[in-house]
């Protein structure tokens, strides 16, 4: 449930309430806005008289949220949720539509530095890239660990882009904790709960992928275990499910990005390299993607993607990925943003 205080409440009156729940073993998350603030109340209802809470000075309201994901909704938070990345880079809300480009693997110093200059020059604010790598053959490359991640913060380093890669093991927590601006957790870890509550302890920024088979229902959860803990850095990431459609890897679920905007606060971006697995297929489905209100892209792009040890067939060529930032620049100031 949410208790809604009136906006005269001072901090004294909102004090009281969360004394008061945290009596009766309630979790306490609270959503200080512009004109209100708000106090997520989780646990059993049960154990509390409600209108003794509702007599309480400062209150407003009490609602109760009927849904299963509870820290992630509307109407646990009204506004957009504005994830911080860096002093130049926020995502969500009115923000920039935000880029984030790069191979899918870190193969090389040479070759993550030569992507994060081309991706940085055609108008990306943050590189992605691969260090550990989740295959579904164990004899193809599964990255390049630790060495990988001093590769990409070389990159931040000469480009100052921002650096977006996954994580795959609570074991790896520290270890991309301090490389990484943004640990992304990725469709096959979707569901891996331990993982989600380790990154919920952290207050990095999470880029959470919606799982290959995961409904809508079942992402907003996985977001909900990591605000659960304290993190509320949360950005999904709409990147295809496996449907009977074979000619594509994926099927890019552009209806998730207005349904999960009507649901959560949340910001959302969208990631066509993986939704459609065919690097011609990108152009247009990043197009679309803006069109829906996606607040950002996620691209795979490599200087070489004939040469890529993995994801070469979906990976935009360097020409290519200029080409489509200019496009998406026009289909961005027709849904009022900016790029």
């Amino acid at each position: 449930m949410i208790i809604i205080m009136k906006p005269s409440a001072t901090g004294s009156e909102i004090d009281l309430v969360v004394q008061k729940l945290k009596e009766k073993g309630f979790g306490i998350h609270l959503s200080q806005g512009v004109e209100r603030t708000v106090i997520g109340a989780i646990g059993d209802k049960s154990l509390l008289q409600l209108e003794t809470i509702g007599m309480l000075p400062g209150v407003s309201e009490i609602v109760p949220i009927s849904r299963p994901f509870k820290l992630v909704s509307r109407e646990f938070k009204a506004e957009d949720t504005v994830v911080k990345i860096s002093p130049q880079l926020a995502i969500g809300a009115k923000q920039k539509i935000a880029i984030i480009a790069g191979p899918c693997s870190v193969e090389g110093k040479a070759e993550i530095l030569e992507a994060a200059i081309v991706v940085k020059q055609a108008g990306a604010v943050a590189l992605r890239g691969g260090a550990f790598k989740p295959r579904s053959s164990p004899y193809s490359f599964q990255g390049l660990g630790e060495e990988g991640l001093k590769y990409l913060a070389e990159a931040r380093k000469q480009t100052g882009l921002p650096v977006v890669t996954e994580l795959l093991d609570t074991r790896d927590i520290n270890l991309l904790a301090k490389y990484a601006d943004v640990i992304q957790i990725g469709a096959r870890n979707m569901q891996n709960f331990e993982l989600l509550k380790e990154v919920g302890k952290l207050k990095k920024p999470v880029l959470l992928k919606r799982g290959l088979s995961a409904t809508i229902e079942e992402l907003l959860m996985s977001a909900e275990y990591i605000l659960s803990e304290g993190n509320s850095n949360v950005i999904l990431c709409e990147r295809g499910i496996r449907t009977f459609e074979t000619y594509t890897r994926n099927t890019l679920d552009l209806n998730a990005i207005p349904l999960i905007k009507k649901l959560s606060h949340l910001p959302v971006i969208v990631d066509p390299s993986h939704g459609t697995g065919e690097w011609d297929l990108v152009m247009a489905m990043s197009k679309a993607a803006l069109a829906a209100g996606a607040d950002g892209l996620m691209l795979e792009v490599h200087p070489r993607p004939d040469e890529a040890m993995s994801d070469g067939a979906q990976s935009l060529k360097p020409e290519t990925f200029a080409q489509l930032i200019k496009e998406l620049r026009a289909v961005a100031v027709a849904v009022g943003r900016e790029l």
